[in-house]
């Protein structure tokens, strides 16, 4: 086996207009100030597209992108990259997946892969390390993601990308597999639709990657296999129930989607936390590969089927929010929704909107909240555009503007938000209004600061804007080394001063002197995974930096798409209607927020960045 040391710093670019394949080189200048992953992905598109393109053309590219971190064996370090341009919002979109096709593409020596153009019939490629194969695809086009996958015979050390027949009709919000994973926001499986793409096969396992200082490499594993296996979030709630022990948490605190956000908690929420599905399905770890924290699971229903447990997102959106309480179904829509090829996260909260729209009389249709008769149907009929499963295929902005209920419409820039209730998190409904691809709770997620620690009080703007900056920076640089952000709960949390200082003190610094605060959060262990991998010295103030490069370019990008602050906003919902379980009147004060946030960013009171900002960072205007 050839052995790569470091990176490759070698990137496909493939042509599905002209059958072409090209390759270049990744320079060090641009691998120290946008790392890997996401940010050299968004650098990549950046300077290959014009604004104003339609997403669904030739014209579009999307583009696949390794971390350093991949291949190495470094903890949870299986992720990997995709940027394009989303037909669901019309920005920039960017989506993470833990699947096998990233590991492959990298073992088969490249690290990263841009597709463009649009084949004129359906097709799919098949990349090992010195070729790339066009394959007429007529006999899998048609055929949902998992018997595409079945189709290709894959081996452990192979992976694949493939759409269901929601990417193959253009439904808005349809994705992309790999695995049992998914880049699941923004409509990328759309994208591969429109051109004609319906999967893509890597043939790994033809290299080995190797750390350029490898004794250096060893202890720092040790140590982040130390901190994973200390934190309490990633050594037993996560490894125990998945994401879904967010359920009572969320609850208590007034967070949860209850019947399209209209409520925070309901007392039935017992029934579909992580803990009674991981009793009642003896649930077992089903994970991305390399994984430590395990927080995948799969368990057994009463007919004996083995099935994936849904992360918290789909079953509180597909569950709560439409008030179902019954898992059995929402594991199998879960499932369902998977083969498919559909967003749980954007048909969930579609539904949430059309059952809504339907009670107060603006739409037609036989959904209810609170019953579970023709979810199925119209899943269904979503991924196919049949019957009025055409329509919801377009999302809940496009339905809202032309049906009207546009204040509970629940999305942001076009993206259906996730299953956090921003009137119990402000400091979350500031990362959710300014978050660049639109509804997203991992662009920051402040909410954990506020409901699930408690460092920060929930209901006040104060230092606000500062975190949510500061996550957004260290966020931008995980999802670019590339890493888990579940990882950065160990890293961050179990690192000593955060640790042995006394909480009620850590509480006072952290709500009363936020700019010392950050100073305390030691990413060190990312930074020496990188510079034992790369070879490349890099200090925190640096990497930081890198984040931040990536994220004004990210917005600078979708800025030139028009983008400014009167989409940095919220539903009316949020900002302005007071919860029928709340204790007071919470609604979300943005827009003080709002103001601060643009200030500290370097933005003009419209939102964009100033030229002096894209300077300082590197960044040439175009």
């Amino acid at each position: 086996m050839k052995e790569i040391y470091g990176t490759s710093n070698r990137v496909l670019e493939i042509d599905l207009s002209t059958k072409t394949v090209t390759e270049f080189g990744i320079t060090e200048n641009d691998r120290k100030m946008y790392l890997g992953g996401k940010g050299l992905a968004l650098k990549f598109l950046y300077d290959r597209m014009k604004p104003g393109i339609d997403p669904l053309s030739a014209e579009n590219i999307i583009a696949f992108m390794a971390g350093v971190f991949m291949g190495t064996g470094a903890q949870c370090s299986g992720r990997f990259a995709a940027v394009t341009k989303s037909p669901l919002t019309g920005i920039f979109a960017s989506s993470s997946c833990g699947g096998p096709f990233g590991m492959a593409l990298k073992t088969a020596g490249y690290d990263g892969l841009i597709i463009s153009g649009e084949s004129d019939a359906p097709v799919y490629l098949v990349i090992n390390s010195d070729n790339v194969w066009f394959k007429d695809a007529p006999q899998i086009w048609g055929k949902d993601t998992v018997e595409t996958q079945s189709f290709f015979d894959l081996k452990k050390t192979d992976g694949a990308l493939v759409i269901g027949p929601a990417g193959e009709n253009k439904v808005l919000y349809a994705n992309v597999r790999s695995g049992d994973r998914f880049f699941g926001r923004g409509g990328f499986g759309a994208v591969m639709g429109a051109k004609n793409l319906k999967a893509v096969v890597a043939r790994g396992n033809e290299f080995k990657i190797i750390p350029q200082n490898r004794s250096i490499f060893a202890r720092v594993k040790k140590r982040a296999a130390i901190r994973i296996n200390s934190n309490m979030v990633t050594s037993i709630l996560y490894r125990r129930y998945g994401t879904a022990m967010n359920f009572n948490v969320c609850n208590t605190n007034g967070i949860l989607p209850v019947r399209n956000f209209q409520r925070g908690s309901d007392p039935r929420v017992a029934e579909v936390t992580g803990e009674a599905m991981a009793e009642k399905y003896n649930s077992k770890p089903s994970t991305c590969l390399p994984c430590s924290i395990l927080c995948g699971h799969k368990g057994t229903l009463k007919d004996g089927s083995i099935h994936k447990i849904p992360e918290y997102e789909t079953a509180a959106l597909l569950g709560p929010n439409l008030e179902i309480f019954d898992t059995d179904r929402v594991t199998r829509w879960n499932e369902l929704c998977g083969s498919l090829g559909l967003d749980t996260i954007s048909v969930s909260v579609t539904l949430g909107y059309v059952m809504e729209a339907t009670e107060k009389g603006l739409m037609e249709s036989d959904l209810k909240f609170g019953s579970t008769d023709g979810i199925e149907e119209i899943l269904r009929a979503i991924a196919h555009r049949r019957g009025s499963g055409d329509e919801l295929a377009n999302g809940t902005r496009w339905l809202s503007e032309k049906y009207g209920g546009k204040e509970f419409a629940m999305h942001v820039k076009g993206l259906e938000l996730t299953a956090y209730d921003p009137r119990g998190s402000w400091g979350q409904g500031l990362s959710y209004a300014v978050a660049n691809r639109g509804g997203c709770h991992l662009s920051a997620y402040t909410y954990a600061l506020e409901v699930f620690f408690n460092f920060l009080r929930a209901d006040t703007t104060f230092a606000k804007a500062k975190y949510v900056i500061f996550f957004e920076d260290l966020h931008c640089a995980i999802n670019s080394l590339y890493t888990c952000l579940f990882t950065a709960f160990a890293y961050i949390l179990e690192h000593f001063i955060i640790k042995y200082i006394p909480q009620p003190l850590l509480k006072l610094v952290m709500r009363r002197l936020p700019w010392l605060a950050v100073q305390f959060i030691d990413a060190r262990v990312l930074i020496k995974f990188y510079e034992a991998i790369t070879g490349i010295k890099m200090s925190q103030k640096q990497m930081m930096k890198a984040g931040e490069r990536i994220h004004i370019l990210e917005r600078y990008m979708n800025t030139r798409e028009h983008i400014s602050r009167k989409d940095d906003t919220l539903p009316a919902r949020f900002l302005n209607e007071t919860r029928e379980d709340d204790k007071k009147d919470w609604t979300v004060p943005l827009e003080k927020m709002l103001s601060q946030y643009y200030k500290l960013r370097g933005y003009d009171k419209d939102g964009i960045p100033t030229a002096e900002t894209l300077k300082k960072l590197g960044i040439e205007i175009r």
